[in-house]
Parts: C-alpha cells; structure tokens; sequence
C-alpha cells in the first residue's frame, strides 16, 4: 500500500518531532520517517541548553581567522579538518563573508526573536500534555579565567544588551556566591537570566508520543533512497520501508539534508560540525546552573542524576569517528575550573554532527523549486534552542497560512 499523507517529515530530531506535533495540532495527516530511531542523532547528546544569550551567529568577526589559528592544534575548540572539497571552499567563503560585523548585526534580532519565541513555547509545553522533560529557567552562567577572553564577554554583552538581552557581569566573590566550588582561577561571571535548561533525549522523545497521540505516524528504521519529481512537486519518496505520494515533503533530518536535498539537484548549504558530549554521574559536589566555561569554549550542564561537558566545533563533514584527545579534552577543561571532578563515572560518551549554514542562521521554509518542498535545517549549534518555534513555523506554511514570523530572511534562496 502506498500511504498519501498531508506532510511526510524526513528526520526524527527535535525539528522533525516539533514539526509533527505542531502539524497533527493542525489536523494534517503526517507521517514521520526516521532511518534510524527518534532522537538517534544530534538531538540526543547536547547540552540542552535555551539559549536566547547565543543570538551572536557562528560567523562573528574574527571567528574564521582564530580557527585558522587552531588549525594544527588537534585539541582546539573549533577545528577545521583539511581536506579538498569543493563545497567547504564554497561554504568556508560564505562564511567569511557573514563573519563581517554589519551581517552579524543584521542576524542577532532574527536569532533573538525565534529563541525568546521557542522559549516562550517551551514554557508552555512544560505546563501542559503530561510533558516532564526537566524544563529550568535558572540561567546560564559564563565563566572567565583570563581579563582577555572576560574582555571579548563583556564586549559579546554589551553587542547583545544592544538587542534587548540583559546580562550581569559578576565578580570572583559574586559567582562563588552562585557557584561555591569554583576553583580560585575563576576571575568573574556573566549571568545570562533568560536562558534555560532541559533533559534533550527526554524532550524529543516526550514530543514524538505526544505527537503520536494526537495522530502522527512514526517511522523508524525508514531510509529514503530517492525522491521523484514532476511539474515541479515531489510526487514518490521511496524509503526502505516502502513508498509514499504526500502532499508536502518536508526534509528535518540535520546534516543529511544536503544530502536529501541533492536527490532533487537541490544545493542547500550546510556544512556538519562535528560536537562532542560526556556524560558523568552527578558528583558530590556539582554546578547547579549551566556553566559555560568560557576560555575553554565547554558548556556544563546538570541533568538530574547526570552532570554534562559538551563543548569543540569540528568541521569534518559526515565523519561520526571519536576523536579521543578531543573528547577527554572537555572534562579536563571543567577541571580547571570547578572542584569534586577529580574522580568522574563515566555514564557516557558520544558525539553528534550539528548542521551550520555558512551565515549561521537556520533555513526554514518552502523552495522555488519544488512547491511542495519545505526545508528545516541548518540551526548549528542552537537546534535544540529552536525546535518548537521551528515546528510551529514550519506548520504554518504547510497549512497555507502566513507565518507568524518573517521567514525571508531564513529562504534557501538568500544563498543564490
């Protein structure tokens, strides 16, 4: 039988779960295909983080120039891998070119509005649909070792202050008053208040049932293989798990878009970053707000009986190999930072590839090419931070409404 929804939903992260449960809302007729199983990819070993505090775009002024720097050092934060492709150069151009402050300025209120938007929907999720996914608004922390790296905070601060996002510069007396185990190396704090905090397996997993519930048929273990096209529509995706004819495509599946996309000779920008996260039990003595440790770029995370090290930006493309030195790397750096992680249970270690468009900002929304196409990728680092407000954007259009946000800014096109 070949099954003829409303949407079919190509990815089973918190975009694809968001996306199917803003759209069964709707009354659509969905179906959600996953090659894998929900929360299988970059959506399950964050940071889970809300972050409306990282509104400044990967491709900040002077971002390109300090990882050419890190190039040859195999534990940096952000890290290049050298290789002949084509398309990196073509992307690694496009950022250069979003890196200047005048297109940073320009995407900071987009990055604004869409994180206090899905912040404010994420409020809502957790007071409703039996949703326990361990949602706190306590704020995020950012931690400074060096007047140098405290200096580019505070100058990050002020740019976002610009923008309607408050922070408070703390002292060394002021952050070990929210934070006592903090090593004497610690020199100040910046207090982002509107940030906040989740359990992100739990989340998308939560969403895909409650999406369920309401009607949404889940997929998992169905690859798609190809995508064939008339009149400019989509018009068969054929999966391994059979074929269907939807009315509407919409392609969620994180760093494989590209890939999906180029089935129907579509280029959509995106280049994978490679992240890694370790997970520990929640020692003794243990942060209770998220930390950003910020001359070492690593975030901490508490988790309820879990404590949580994410941090490195690997540009690699689709490689998922563990990068050892890398990994161990993170908990060394909360190390120098925070007391009672001499001795860590390891729970787990795991590494994800995050989806960054060359300009920073997410590509949501339908295409010339194909009317019957919509795209949600491309959120980098902050996926997490976006999921709802994507789900219920991405909604809107495949009802034909107008979307309650102006999503020019965010069209594949704006690449062209």
């Amino acid at each position: 039988m070949v099954e003829k929804p409303d949407v079919l939903i190509v990815g089973g992260g918190v975009i694809g779960v968001c996306s199917a449960y803003y759209l069964v809302k709707r009354g659509c007729r969905v179906i959600l295909a996953e090659k894998g199983e929900i929360c299988s990819g970059s959506s399950y070993g964050n940071s889970g983080l809300i972050v409306p505090s990282h509104s400044v775009p990967i491709p900040a002024p002077g971002i390109l120039s300090q990882g050419l720097k890190w190039l040859l050092d195999p534990v940096s934060p952000f890290y290049i891998k050298p290789r002949l492709d084509l398309e990196l150069f073509r992307w690694l151009w496009g950022f250069h070119q979003a890196s200047k402050m005048g297109a940073t300025r320009k995407s900071i209120p987009i990055l604004r509005d869409l994180s206090l938007t899905s912040l404010n929907l994420y409020q809502k999720l957790a007071n409703q649909e039996d949703l326990d996914f361990g949602f706190q608004q306590m704020g995020w922390l950012q931690l400074y070792r060096s007047e140098k790296v405290l200096a580019k905070g505070l100058k990050q601060a002020h740019l976002l202050d610009e923008f309607g996002l408050p922070s408070t510069l703390l002292d060394s007396n002021q952050v070990r008053e929210m934070e006592p185990n903090l090593l004497s190396s610690v020199i100040a704090g910046i207090h982002y208040p509107n940030d906040a905090q989740l359990i992100p397996h739990r989340f998308v997993g939560q969403m895909a049932e409650a999406a369920k519930r309401a009607g949404c048929v889940i997929r998992t273990g169905t690859e798609v293989l190809d995508l064939e096209t008339c009149s400019r529509q989509i018009t068969r995706v054929f999966t391994t798990r059979g074929d269907f004819h939807p009315k509407q495509v919409l392609i969620a599946a994180g760093s494989w878009s590209s890939r999906l996309a180029e089935m129907v000779s579509l280029r959509v920008p995106i280049q994978a970053a490679k992240g890694y996260s370790v997970t520990v039990q929640k020692p003794t003595i243990s942060p209770k707000v998220p930390l950003m440790l910020s001359d070492a770029k690593v975030s901490v995370t508490p988790m309820g009986d879990h404590l949580r090290f994410g941090g490195t930006l690997e540009l690699a493309g689709l490689d998922l190999s563990v990068n050892l030195p890398r990994a161990r790397a993170i908990t060394r750096a909360a190390q120098a930072y925070l007391s009672g992680l001499e001795k860590l249970n390891l729970v787990e270690m795991w590494r994800g590839l995050r989806p960054v468009a060359p300009d920073g900002l997410p590509i949501i929304g339908r295409t010339i090419a194909l009317k019957n196409l919509l795209l949600a990728t491309g959120h980098a680092t902050i996926g997490m931070s976006l999921g709802p407000i994507t789900g219920k954007l991405v909604s809107e259009l495949a009802a034909g409404d107008t979307p309650s946000m102006d999503l020019n800014p965010l069209r594949l096109e704006r690449f062209e």
